[in-house]
């Protein structure tokens, strides 16, 4: 198993927003884990980043726990790269300073040039934009942007969170046919998504979280026709 998260409690100060969950990613996977705002979806991704304490249980990287790595290693060691929400690219740099600098930890001139080849093939607006300031990018290509900068790190997982946020339906659609190019090129994925359905769509296997704790699990399939996810999270 590439991934594993067991037993996993992470609080903010009284708030329990983690309370004992377990999942596994597999190499070349894709995995979602949905929830309604607030059931611990984004804590979870910024736990295995390292960028919030663990209070209890574990996350284990290739068998390997990963609680004693700084978050700068998680990036350049382990190749665990975040696409956090909100997207956090450096608006007063242009799309090429901002893809540069996603290769700071990187030797391998070659295959970063060969990487940024391939993010212009997934994403050609960010070549067109190349010289532009990446502040003044629309919300559809800031996002391209932040995955295309997690790529860059030479990640073998990729984490995601809510990458359709803010964005329309057709440009929405186009981010999740990108990261199937992604995942189809060797890159894991796991994502957290409030648009339960696409994300299933997207995704082989699925989670479901609610108030810090996984109350279902499955295929993406069984999921989407589960009637209490369909109640929930499907409209109906």
């Amino acid at each position: 198993m590439l991934l594993s998260v067991r037993n996993l409690h992470v609080s903010y100060g009284h708030i329990k927003a983690l309370q004992g969950i377990d999942f596994d990613v597999d190499e070349g996977e894709i995995i979602c884990i949905i929830g309604a705002n607030g059931a611990g979806k984004s804590t979870t991704l910024r736990a295995i980043s390292r960028l919030v304490p663990v209070q209890k249980g574990d996350i284990l990287f290739e068998g390997k726990s990963i609680l004693h790595v700084p978050p700068e290693k998680v990036v350049s060691e382990l190749g665990i790269s975040h696409v956090p929400e909100g997207r956090r690219i450096f608006g007063n740099l242009t799309v090429k300073e901002n893809l540069t600098l996603a290769t700071y930890a990187r030797k391998d001139k070659e295959n970063i040039k060969r990487d940024l080849e391939y993010m212009f093939s997934v994403f050609p607006r960010l070549e067109e934009r190349l010289n532009q300031k990446a502040g003044t990018l629309s919300g559809g290509e800031q996002q391209m942007l932040a995955v295309a900068r997690a790529f860059m790190t030479a990640r073998r997982v990729m984490i995601l969170d809510e990458p359709s946020m803010g964005l329309a339906p057709l440009l929405m659609l186009e981010m999740f046919k990108a990261l199937e190019e992604i995942n189809r090129e060797g890159t894991t994925i796991l994502l957290v998504e409030q648009n339960a359905r696409m994300a299933l769509k997207f995704a082989q296997r699925g989670y479901v979280l609610e108030t810090g704790k996984i109350v279902l699990q499955g295929p993406s399939q069984e999921l989407l026709d589960n009637p209490d996810v369909k109640k929930a999270y499907l409209g109906g």
